[in-house]
């Protein structure tokens, strides 16, 4: 891609295709909440239509995009507001629903991961990054991304146990 600065129209409708799937999966497995993912979605493209930041090549803009989701992501989830007035407990999201249910399961013990291991997994095997990436984004070690992928393995693999795994 050019080093150029985004511009209106056309080129932000296809940035929108290419990465909208990816912005909205990392921001709900983030936050687990459709309502809060919807928010986050909206304000990393805001951010990105008005940054005009020039980008190197589609690596750095996907990269870009992913430090972004986490980041408001965090700023969503953290958000004293929102713990004072919406206690999770009273949340009533509709659930993600997936045409298995075997994908339902899958995703619902992904959800019920720490965020620490949920992440890792989530940009791992959905949005296929490397380890380097990962580490990156989440602005720790190739390191501790690779035993957070096998303490996150280890839980999904207990919380799946009979349905997918033998005992």
């Amino acid at each position: 891609m050019d080093n150029l600065p985004l511009r209106a129209g056309g080129e932000m409708d296809s940035i929108l295709d290419r990465y909208q799937d990816m912005v909205y999966g990392l921001a709900l497995a983030r936050t687990g909440s459709r309502t809060d993912a919807d928010d986050v979605f909206q304000e990393v493209f805001l951010a990105y239509y008005q940054s005009g930041k020039v980008f190197r090549d589609e690596e750095h803009r996907k990269a870009w995009l992913l430090r972004t989701t986490v980041n408001q992501s965090r700023r969503v989830t953290a958000s004293s507001w929102r713990r004072k007035t919406v206690p999770l407990s009273e949340r009533e999201d509709a659930p993600v629903q997936f045409r298995e249910p075997e994908e339902n399961r899958v995703w619902e013990a992904l959800q019920a991961l720490a965020e620490d291991y949920r992440l890792p997994i989530y940009l791992f095997y959905f949005q296929e990054l490397s380890t380097q990436e990962i580490a990156k984004i989440l602005a720790i070690r190739p390191g501790a991304v690779r035993m957070r992928l096998t303490r996150g393995r280890e839980q999904l693999r207990e919380k799946l146990k009979g349905e997918f795994f033998d005992e």
